[in-house]
């Protein structure tokens, strides 16, 4: 079976694993919360790169088959680098699911959640000059919202207070459907859902990264488990910081 290595800034890379489990449920995990150094959005790219690099390095020395940046931006600001650095390691990264949102739009009008150090990135800006020519886009900084799953606090008066000042200027410019530009966000969608209402859509690009992991399994003939078969759940969780929410979280997870 392969051994998949998966990092983020903190727990939001957990709303992937999530998801890989669906379609891998045999295979090996190390799962890497860059913990202490949450949250990515306001760090500088060479800072980024640099964790990357380190992190990758110990999941490639652990035997690591293939690696998922669960993070968006990580993956704007480091992914390139990685794969020119170990061309032989298939890289799975995040990138907001703008094409699937201004295909399904009815009002013509797409919102994005994501953190700064994405929505200012060049593969973000690509993409949605690419697939978003015919519809509008808002985007919003999902502002507290890494530090409201990384605090646990997934409901509760507070954590609808944080997310409707981001969420509400996306529903009044009418937009609706919102794509969630950050592997946390997931985590908050009851909330977001709630503060939302009815005939609002949610992408979120998990199960997509998911799928093309087992695409580049495939291609490059590396053995995995599938569908159906059983679930071992061998899970390795390392974090740079305190690892009582990344735990906690794994254990809704499963």
């Amino acid at each position: 079976m392969a051994t998949i290595g998966i990092m983020d800034s903190g727990s939001g890379g957990l709303s992937v694993l999530r998801e890989i489990l669906r379609l891998l449920p045999g295979d090996k995990f190390l799962y890497y919360s860059d913990n202490a150094n949450c949250p990515y959005g306001e760090k500088s790219a060479e800072f980024i790169l640099g964790r990357c690099r380190e992190i990758v390095a110990g999941f490639l020395s652990e035997g690591a088959d293939a690696v998922v940046i669960a993070c968006n931006t990580a993956t704007a600001a480091a992914i390139a680098s990685l794969r020119a650095e170990w061309p032989s390691v298939p890289f799975i990264g995040m990138e907001p699911a703008v094409k699937p949102a201004a295909l399904g739009t009815r009002s013509g009008v797409i919102g994005v959640l994501a953190t700064a150090g994405t929505l200012k990135a060049s593969k973000y800006l690509d993409t949605r000059d690419t697939y978003a020519g015919d519809v509008k886009v808002v985007e919003r900084v999902g502002r507290g919202f890494v530090e409201l799953v990384e605090s646990l606090e997934l409901e509760g008066p507070r954590a609808e207070e944080v997310v409707r000042a981001s969420l509400e200027p996306l529903l009044k410019a009418g937009a609706d459907t919102v794509v969630l530009g950050c592997t946390h966000y997931p985590f908050l969608l009851p909330v977001l859902q709630k503060v939302a209402g009815e005939g609002v859509r949610f992408i979120d690009p998990a199960p997509a990264a998911a799928r093309q992991l087992v695409r580049l399994l495939d291609s490059k003939s590396i053995a995995h488990s599938a569908p159906g078969d059983p679930a071992l759940r061998d899970i390795t969780l390392v974090c740079s910081g305190p690892s009582e929410t990344a735990r906690r979280i794994l254990s809704l997870i499963l």
